[in-house]
């Protein structure tokens, strides 16, 4: 079976959410599209909430949230325990998120982004591993501020 990958937009980021989801579904992963699916204004927060908790819960692997500007989505998500949201707006920022931060839910803005760009940012998140290493001892100290 596929990875997954939960997605999530406001009103602000249906184009750029719909990118992201054709990029990982290239890349071979199984995508939980959970919306928003019209123009009408939304509130971030609650979709943050639906594509980190299918993160935090394990349902996913990954998350990718979009926003007019990504910060309220990764302000939001990184509410929720069990998730390292990163706001990424280059391909260097999306590798360093999961090869030195273990990030598992991306955060974009499509007033920030084009396509274009946001589909390689996409696409370095998703293809890049965790190192390990002298990395996992920070990752472990982020995880125990939750505590």
């Amino acid at each position: 079976m596929a990875e997954k990958v939960s997605a999530g937009s406001d009103h602000a980021g249906l184009a750029l959410r719909a990118e992201a989801v054709r990029v990982a579904r290239e890349q071979g992963f199984e995508v939980e599209d959970l919306g928003t699916f019209t123009a009408d204004s939304v509130d971030y927060p609650d979709q943050a909430r639906q594509v980190a908790s299918a993160v935090a819960s394990g349902r996913s692997r990954f998350g990718v949230l979009v926003c007019g500007t990504g910060i309220g989505m990764s302000i939001a998500a990184n509410k929720v325990h069990g998730v390292r949201a990163a706001l990424c707006t280059t391909e260097y920022q999306a590798r360093m998120a999961r090869a030195h931060n273990d990030a598992n839910v991306l955060c974009l803005g499509e007033r920030v982004l084009g396509a274009g760009q946001a589909a390689a940012v996409v696409a370095a998140f998703l293809s890049t591993p965790f190192e390990g290493g002298r990395h996992q001892r920070r990752v472990d100290k982020i995880k125990g501020l939750e505590k």
